[in-house]
């Protein structure tokens, strides 16, 4: 062995045959160094290594070739055995890592159990929930948060409807165990092209586990968590339950859960009821509630329930003809009854019930103050009256709002049509009210010391540059606040104001319940602050109640269908912000407004009634603000965009308004007069007596005109007083003329004098 390996590792020398062998080597100039070459001498020619050839018969090569077979094929085994040991370790790890993934899973499907709500909340999902508003006769008028329908079973339905909804959301619903593998790699490769979420691949099995369940968002959390429970849904209830209940539960927007619901808010109608071109509109919602409800966007809902058709034709559940037939008379959802605006109240409501009884996380009963006769009756006057005139008079919107003298809420109207805007003009909007709020400004005067019967002048008047001026330009002279007050002159207003300052006037306002921002300045006393239609009218209230200050409310009571109350009204302490005395001057001012005034279109018969009348500058705004002893109830006429009307004023379109709904809302109710009384004074001081107080019974509109005696003393015990003997000096009777008579003789000629003398 030894030998061997020195042999074959020895070293190997050169053999040559002898001397001959040696011939042909020499050395010729291009071998020696340094030699010169001449460049005629031939370069001589390099030989090749000639290749080794097999077939040369060489032992040589051959032996070599010989002894490297072996080491070829060892590395050649080598190799193989690598690549064998590699795919082996490929496949233990990789059954490792399997293991891993499995134990893995697991964990994740527990862990993500473990999330979920109990078994026993599972099996009662809470439905969201629901606030009825009812009216003060017990009856439901208006729904707000969800709307959940009457539970329907598939035999109660059409066939078609419960088919639409497997057509277009789940084809495989009767194949697949609740999770829809084919759906869902169709709905990765969809989302890949599209670079983005352009179709689900939930059954509906998971979509009523989201709708039962979870949350609307999106997460790896919650997508675990469905599709969890669309296996419990699916080993719990059958194909056909499944079905039932997501019917029942899914949402159609506008607050509407469950095709019962959503049939009724959309088509006015039961889910048993349906056509097939219904059907295919409510299948096509649950994509998009929101966006495609037909009352919001028909053209959206309609070609989307044309897909829903064509997929029902698709799979056989209807034929060719009877989706075109539907495709060609497609369905329209239905307009509410009336102009619904029974749902301004419903969203004033809303916005107060957090404060009465905080988060709302259990179905409530709302019961409220409103009579829903005179709210039908309200909306009808205003609607009525701005189909016929708004061209005419360029008026497109108006507001009502009555109230009981204690300011329980009896009817509101927010605008002329809720589904065309929601705006509610009678809480949220706030208006310049003109002269209807110089009631405020004369309540103030008389609280100064002035009577109905004190005399100022009505007269141009300078303030600093500003020149306010009446309504018809002209002017009377001398006038008793009664008559300035029922003829809304806006000199004798400003001039009031200055004498008992802007300020006394606003808190006056304040007091009796404005709650608006109010500027004390000259202009305060023709209503040139802004306030709100609900705001006046409680205002007003106190001169209906004998002097109390009224909240105005809408809210009675707050209970669980149960029956468990939550909230009950409490009445608001007695507060008195007038005198008596007062309120009786204040109600024989304003009733004259409606005798002989700006509002003797105003008439209640067999009842007593006062008011005051306002219009903004540019006729812009047009208010009626009137009340009995039974009701208080303000109007207003104007547009949106603030834009002048043509000449609407308060004793127009208001009015007219106004006495439609007051008529209806005292019918067959017993008269009662207003509250306090007032008996003018007897002096001889030049002192004039009222011309008229408010009688028992409303009367006509009357010219002014002088009466002899005997109509005087009839006039007289028909209103409850007697008339000034015959040897009182009278003041000369307002007319209707551009003359401007002079100041009366006594205290009141004396300080017109004193204190608009320079103005006139």
């Amino acid at each position: 062995m030894a030998s061997g390996r020195k042999k074959k590792g020895g070293r190997k020398e050169p053999k040559f045959d002898g001397p001959a062998s040696l011939d042909s080597v020499r050395l010729n100039g291009w071998d020696r160094v340094g030699h010169a070459i001449d460049d005629d001498e031939p370069q001589p020619k390099r030989r090749r290594a000639k290749p080794i050839d097999d077939d040369d018969g060489d032992e040589a090569p051959r032996e070599r070739r010989t002894r490297n077979a072996p080491a070829r094929r060892d590395k050649e085994s080598s190799s193989r055995g690598r690549s064998r040991s590699l795919l082996g370790r490929l496949a233990y790890w990789g059954v490792v890592f399997s293991l891993w993934g499995v134990i893995a899973g697991a964990g994740v499907i527990v862990w993500v159990g473990a999330q979920l709500p109990s078994i026993q909340s599972l099996e009662i999902p809470k439905r969201p929930p629901t606030i009825q508003i009812a009216a003060m006769d017990g009856s439901i008028i208006a729904t707000r948060g969800e709307m959940p329908g009457a539970n329907m079973s598939l035999k109660e339905l059409p066939p078609y409807l419960p088919k639409a909804f497997v057509a277009i959301e789940d084809r495989r619903f009767y194949s697949h165990f609740g999770i829809d593998p084919t759906g869902i790699a169709r709905a990765i490769v969809a989302n890949l092209m599209h670079r983005g979420v352009s179709q689900g691949g939930s059954t509906l099995t998971q979509q009523l586990a989201k709708n039962l369940f979870l949350t609307q968002e999106r997460t790896l959390q919650r997508k675990l968590q469905e599709a969890e429970l669309a296996l419990w849904l699916e080993r719990k209830y059958s194909k056909a339950e499944i079905l039932e209940l997501y019917l029942n539960r899914v949402y159609f927007g506008s607050g509407a859960y469950g095709v019962e619901a959503a049939a009724q808010r959309y088509f006015g109608k039961s889910a048993k009821n349906v056509t097939l071109a219904e059907a295919a509109m409510l299948a096509g919602l649950v994509k998009s509630p929101s966006r495609l409800a037909p009352n919001r966007n028909p053209e959206g809902a309609e070609k989307r329930a044309q897909t829903v058709l064509t997929a029902m034709a698709d799979v056989k559940f209807i034929t060719e003809a009877q989706a075109q037939a539907s495709i060609a008379h497609p369905a329209h959802a239905v307009n509410p009854a009336g102009a619904g605006t029974i749902n301004y109240v419903a969203d004033w409501i809303g916005e107060v019930l957090d404060d009465l009884v905080g988060q709302i996380d259990q179905n409530i009963v709302v019961e409220t103050s409103i009579d829903p006769k005179l709210q039908s009756v309200a909306e009808a006057a205003i609607i009525d009256e701005l189909a016929t005139k708004s061209v005419k008079f360029n008026v497109s919107q108006g507001a009502l709002v009555a109230m009981t003298p204690s300011g329980a809420v009896r009817a509101m109207v927010g605008g002329r049509n809720y589904a065309e805007s929601q705006f509610n003009r009678a809480v949220t909007a706030k208006r310049q009210p003109g002269s209807a709020f110089k009631p405020f400004v004369y309540l103030t005067a008389l609280e100064a010391g002035l009577t109905p019967d004190t005399v100022r002048q009505d007269a141009p008047l300078d303030v600093k540059g500003w020149k306010p001026e009446n309504y018809s330009r002209e002017y009377f002279g001398p006038v008793t606040l009664t008559r300035a007050l029922a003829m809304s002159l806006n000199t004798v207003a400003v001039r009031l104001g200055i004498e008992v300052g802007p300020a006394n006037v606003v808190r006056t306002a304040h007091r009796l319940g404005i709650a608006s921002k109010l500027e004390a300045n000259a202009s305060i006393s023709l209503g040139t602050s802004e306030v709100s239609v609900t705001e006046l009218v409680g205002a007003y209230a106190p001169f209906a109640n004998g002097g109390f200050a009224a909240s105005p409310h809408v809210v009675n009571r707050i209970r669980t269908p149960e029956g468990k109350v939550l909230y009950a009204r409490r009445a608001d302490p007695p507060l008195k912000v007038i005198d008596p005395a007062y309120v009786g001057m204040m109600n024989s001012m304003m009733h004259e407004t409606l005798v002989t005034g700006t509002a003797r279109k105003a008439d209640i018969p067999g009842w007593s009634a006062a008011g005051k009348t306002g219009t903004s500058q540019d006729f812009r705004d047009a208010w009626f603000v009137g009340y009995t002893a039974n009701l208080v109830t303000g109007v207003w006429l104007g547009n949106d965009d603030n834009s002048p009307t043509k000449k609407a004023t308060g004793g127009g379109l208001p009015v007219e308004v106004w006495t439609r709904f007051m008529k209806a809302a005292h019918q067959n109710v017993s008269p009662v007069p207003l509250p306090g009384s007032y008996q003018p004074p007897q002096t001889n001081d030049g002192g004039g007596f009222l011309s008229s107080l408010f009688p028992g019974n409303s009367r006509a509109p009357v010219p002014v005109q002088p009466m002899d005696r005997q109509q005087q003393i009839q006039q007289s015990s028909n209103q409850g007083y007697l008339p000034p003997p015959p040897n009182a000096q009278a003041r000369p009777r307002v007319t209707q003329t551009s003359t401007r008579p002079e100041a009366d003789s006594g205290l009141d000629g004396w300080l017109i004098d004193r204190v608009f003398g320079g103005r006139r």
